[in-house]
């Protein structure tokens, strides 16, 4: 089983817009799409947060450090 990272999340959110747009699924397989998708929208959104995080955390540093020259 792959690890799922935002990249990997990614791919499969595309394969699941590629697959609803082209190949008309289902209501029950479409159902199962939609769900698959929210939950990788959740993790995509979660991993964006975690970096933004880290990009403040980063940036307010770099702001101290420079207060401090």
């Amino acid at each position: 089983m792959e690890e799922l990272n935002y990249k990997t999340a990614l791919e499969k959110l595309e394969g699941i817009v590629h697959k609803m747009e082209n190949e008309n699924p289902e209501v029950d397989e479409l159902a199962g799409m939609v769900e698959e998708a929210a939950g990788l929208l959740k993790f995509c959104k979660g991993k964006l947060r975690g970096a933004e995080g880290q990009l403040n955390k980063a940036i307010e540093k770099l702001n101290e450090e420079e207060e401090e020259q």
